[in-house]
């Protein structure tokens, strides 16, 4: 079996979510937002369930669906295991948040989840997507190229929706959905941006970052880069956040299933109508 490659530091990431500040977390926020409403719409009973993130202990002990009420055991992502130790077949709903972007085997890691969940169970997982600060992403590839004549992995490679279906088929889910929220977040400076990502335990997650810290010039020709690309006219800047959303559920015989090519009772000349 080949070994997935090592893309992320996940220790370092463990480290990195120790070591911020206790302070508000508005992508955790704009997420559980999200997750409310999603399980909202579902008309089902969840008798357990299981809710995986960073800062377990911050996610919601009962999430709702609109029967009524779903306690969830609590998870805490990059804890040291790339998946929950749990019993095989036993889980109704996983709900998986802001830990799919820096799973190095993430096909690997969804079939494992599916495993957990009984045949009609349902996986959710939010996580962020490709399109994330690539305003960040090129100023600082520009100050790269300026201050040393080259090019660092500053900021982590991320999935992009497009892709986000074909993992959950990979992995053996039904029904597979893939949907994105994007944001426009905006800052007074791009210092503050880079402040904001590192209380949020954002700092570089790569397993091939680089060693030496970014120096003072390297910062400030960077946040120059920004604010030429991507300022506003008030002077402030943007930052692209992208929330990608997954659900697939494991096959049972209850599920819809698509028509067999040919099986149609119905004729396209007969609803277009002949001519």
């Amino acid at each position: 079996m080949t070994t997935p490659p090592r893309l992320f530091d996940t220790t370092q990431i463990a480290r990195n979510l120790q070591r911020r500040p206790a302070s508000d977390n508005f992508v955790r926020d704009l997420v559980l937002e999200d997750l409310a409403d999603r399980l909202s719409a579902y008309k089902r009973d969840f008798d357990r369930a299981i809710l995986i993130g960073p800062d377990a202990d911050t996610l919601p002990e009962t999430l709702f669906t609109a029967n009524g009420p779903v306690k969830a055991q609590r998870i805490e992502a990059f804890s040291g295991d790339d998946f929950p130790r749990l019993p095989e077949g036993e889980q109704d709903l996983i709900v998986s948040l802001l830990h799919l972007q820096a799973v190095n085997d993430v096909p690997g890691h969804l079939a494992r989840l599916r495993r957990l969940l009984k045949p009609d169970g349902l996986l959710m997982a939010a996580f962020v997507g490709g399109e994330s600060l690539t305003e960040l992403r090129e100023a600082f590839l520009a100050a790269d190229l300026q201050v040393s004549g080259g090019a660092s992995a500053r900021v982590a490679p991320m999935a992009q929706v497009r892709d986000a279906g074909a993992l959950l088929q990979r992995a053996g889910f039904a029904l597979p959905v893939a949907d994105v929220e994007t944001h426009r977040v905006r800052y007074a400076t791009p210092f503050a941006l880079m402040a904001e990502l590192k209380a949020l335990g954002a700092a570089n997650p790569l397993a091939d970052r680089p060693r030496r810290f970014a120096t003072r010039t390297l910062l400030a020709t960077a946040a120059q880069a920004y604010a030429e690309r991507d300022a506003d006219p008030d002077g402030r800047v943007r930052a692209t956040l992208e929330i990608i959303w997954l659900a697939g559920w494991v096959p049972h015989e209850s599920q819809q299933k698509p028509l067999r090519p040919g099986s149609a009772k119905v004729s396209m000349q007969d609803v277009l109508g002949r001519s």
